[in-house]
């Protein structure tokens, strides 16, 4: 018969055409834990190093994981793949407060076991990423790709994290981990994880480059540097905090109007038209004859020191004599 006749499973179809979205309901993938894990510096070390630090990020899951009691979590991964400079793999979402805590500690600890003891010059440093969603998992090829997995990858990538293992000592921090909000609210945040929340940091996370921004939380086992003082990794410097008093410039010069300043001590300053009498007692220091001025009449013939006549400037005694009447003007 031909083979049209009897044709042989999977021969000769084309593969089938996903149904497209929100054309019709359909269930949900299962919901699985995401781990990635990231080496930072990666493509900083030299060339030679690459495969040895590729081949020692999975060995190094593998025992952390072992050593924390968890091997379960490792030998039940799901569609698990190498990134190069990382690892990724699947999880039963209900063992994800484990992996907080208390594989977290343990990865830390056995990072700076690697470091002790490495025969190389490679320092292991590690930014792990934790997300919970949705993915495709039949036991299939490209299984385990969705937007929980980008996410994933796009949080492990973000500012906050890298900031993280940037801001600290390469010889005390080793991990970093960011969470989804997800993950945080359901393992942390619903108290299934060992870990207080007040351990956890809200963060925004964001790439450059990449149009992402979610709020995210960080977690960092042994922290140091920066991470010990109040700044929070990803975020600004915080400003000083404003008192409410406005302070005047120390050294700023008044402003100029176009007019000459007119500054009168123990005096009157006049500009126009004054209308009857001015009266000003003052007690002076220096030897002052009629000490009183009142109605603009200097009674008793001088006024030694520096004084005020009509908004003018005086010094010594220029102005000091009056002749004639002082009265005339009112006429």
């Amino acid at each position: 018969m031909s083979d049209f006749g009897n044709p042989q499973p999977g021969a000769g179809r084309l593969p089938e055409a996903t149904a497209q979205p929100f054309s019709r309901s359909r269930r949900l993938p299962p919901y699985r834990g995401i781990v990635a894990v990231d080496a930072k510096g990666f493509t900083g070390h030299p060339a030679i190093e690459h495969g040895e630090i590729s081949r020692a990020i999975p060995e190094l899951l593998e025992k952390s994981f072992v050593r924390a009691d968890l091997a379960e979590v490792w030998d039940d991964r799901r569609f698990p793949a190498s990134t190069g400079d990382g690892y990724v793999f699947g999880c039963d979402p209900g063992r994800m407060p484990f992996v907080i805590h208390p594989w977290l500690h343990t990865l830390q600890e056995m990072l700076e076991e690697f470091q002790l003891h490495t025969s190389g010059t490679v320092g292991m440093r590690l930014r792990v990423g934790l997300n919970i969603g949705p993915l495709p998992d039949r036991g299939r090829d490209f299984d385990g790709n969705g937007t929980a997995r980008n996410d994933t990858h796009r949080l492990l990538d973000s500012r906050p994290v890298k900031d993280a293992l940037a801001t600290s000592s390469a010889s005390v921090t080793h991990v970093a981990a960011i969470l989804s909000d997800r993950c945080y609210q359901d393992a942390v945040l619903g108290g299934y994880t060992g870990r207080h929340p007040d351990h956890f940091r809200e963060v925004t996370a964001t790439v450059e480059g990449k149009p992402f921004e979610q709020r995210a939380w960080l977690f960092v086992p042994s922290p140091s540097g920066d991470l010990l003082g109040n700044r929070t990794a990803g975020d600004e410097r915080a400003e000083p905090a404003s008192t409410g008093v406005v302070q005047e410039a120390a050294a700023a010069p008044p402003a100029r109007t176009g007019r000459p300043m007119v500054r009168a001590d123990r005096s009157n300053v006049n500009s126009g038209t004054v209308h009857g009498g001015q009266n000003v007692t003052n007690v002076l220091r220096g030897p002052v004859s009629g000490g009183v001025v009142q109605g603009g009449v200097v009674r008793g013939g001088s006024v030694r020191g520096i004084g005020s006549v009509g908004g003018d400037y005086v010094e010594g005694n220029k102005g000091d004599t009056v002749h004639g009447d002082k009265n005339e003007y009112r006429r």
